[in-house]
């Protein structure tokens, strides 16, 4: 959030103000999915607006199909299907609206 308010080609931005409808693909039900940052930015002469998930890296890939099945490996199970659907609803949404989505790790901010 620093770097956005001291970023002269951050134009505007907000945090978890923006809705997005995904269907969950373990109860079909419709949730709402509330990304982390919605940024508009000055890139040369023209205005880009970013959606922006922050997630630990380890997130972005999907659970170790050898381990036991413990709770801790159906939660990951679970987390993995819940984002990835989230993350395919939202590039859907941003498409159509000429947007951009990124999802941000430790490795992308730098820490």
């Amino acid at each position: 959030m620093v770097h956005f308010d001291r970023n002269e080609n951050i134009l505007e931005w907000s945090s978890e103000e923006f809705a997005i409808p995904y269907k969950s693909p373990f109860d079909g039900k419709t949730h709402r999915y509330y990304p982390d940052f919605l940024v508009k930015c000055k890139v040369g002469q023209e205005t880009k607006t970013i959606l922006i998930e922050v997630k630990p890296s380890k997130y972005l890939k999907p659970p170790n199909r050898n381990r036991k099945k413990t709770k801790s490996y159906l939660y990951e199970v679970r987390e993995y299907g819940r984002n990835r659907a989230k993350w395919e609803a939202a590039k859907v949404v941003c498409e159509h609206k000429g947007w951009r989505f990124d999802v941000w790790t430790e490795h992308t901010i730098g820490f």
